[in-house]
């Protein structure tokens, strides 16, 4: 399944490239916006912490978004393909087929995290670059997590097909704004403080964020539980995540069996 999807990859260099380049802009659009907003004076160790804040939480986002799309929406080409039917009554894993759907944009991904650190570090002077080596780790927890949540978003794309795409840019959006991934969490308590203590610290995406750029650019964590605790929070993400979602989808899957409409356009 990993060799199939990097070979659907690569019969699309535009689309690839065009990929490539809509990263970057978007990367771009908040970056500026938030040194145009940044009062004149600011030394410039404040200026690369704020492009940390953009680029490594863009990062989290990233990861989040291309597993939410890849999974779900990979399921939905094969229905569309009519070749759904035929993989599931292959011999071969459920759950391997599953996350090798998301192999190929894995690595994708972290290539153009890469990339983006070293081009928006010279932008702006070099981005710190603190704890890699635990900051990795806390990534590697947070994409286990994220493959959860896309494990339920395929179970979901099985039962309600195109309709699925409306709550994939929700959630994105969701995610966006209150996981604080372009901003720090202290712009979204000047909003309200009702935001972060009600909604953002209920989610385990956030403690990803926060987590992952507060060890990049070495300073407490914004979400106020000190960082081992929030290590702790996105570990056991980590590992139940995965476990909860599989489940879940593995429900709507059967449902979908039996009422003969899972590979039904």
């Amino acid at each position: 399944m990993s060799k199939k999807k990097i070979l659907e990859f690569s019969r699309y260099p535009v689309a690839f490239l065009a990929l490539f380049v809509q990263i970057f802009l978007i990367i771009a659009m908040f970056l500026f916006a938030s040194l145009a907003f940044t009062p004149a004076g600011t030394p410039v160790e404040e200026q690369r912490e704020l492009g940390a804040v953009v680029v490594y939480g863009f990062i989290i986002g990233l990861f989040l978004s291309f597993t939410l799309w890849e999974i779900g929406f990979s399921i939905r080409e094969e229905q569309t393909r009519g070749t759904l039917e035929s993989l599931y009554l292959s011999p071969a894993s459920k759950v391997s087929s599953l996350v090798a759907r998301v192999f190929a944009i894995l690595l994708w991904s972290g290539a153009l995290s890469v990339v983006a650190i070293l081009f928006f570090g010279g932008v702006v002077g070099g981005l710190p670059l603190e704890n890699v080596g635990l900051a990795l780790v806390v990534l590697l927890f947070s994409i286990s997590g994220f493959l959860g949540i896309g494990f339920i978003f395929a179970g979901v794309t099985i039962k309600l097909k195109e309709t699925a795409q409306l709550l994939v840019n929700g959630l994105q959006f969701f995610f966006f704004i209150f996981s604080a991934q372009f901003f720090p969490f202290a712009a979204l308590r000047q909003v309200h403080p009702l935001i972060v203590d009600g909604i953002s610290r209920w989610l385990p995406v956030s403690y990803s964020v926060d987590v992952f750029r507060s060890l990049l650019i070495d300073r407490p964590p914004e979400l106020g539980l000190g960082m081992a605790a929030e290590i702790v929070i996105v570990v056991v993400f980590g590992l139940v995540s995965p476990i909860v979602g599989y489940f879940i989808y593995k429900r709507i899957e059967t449902s979908a069996r039996r009422e003969g409409t899972l590979g039904e356009y």
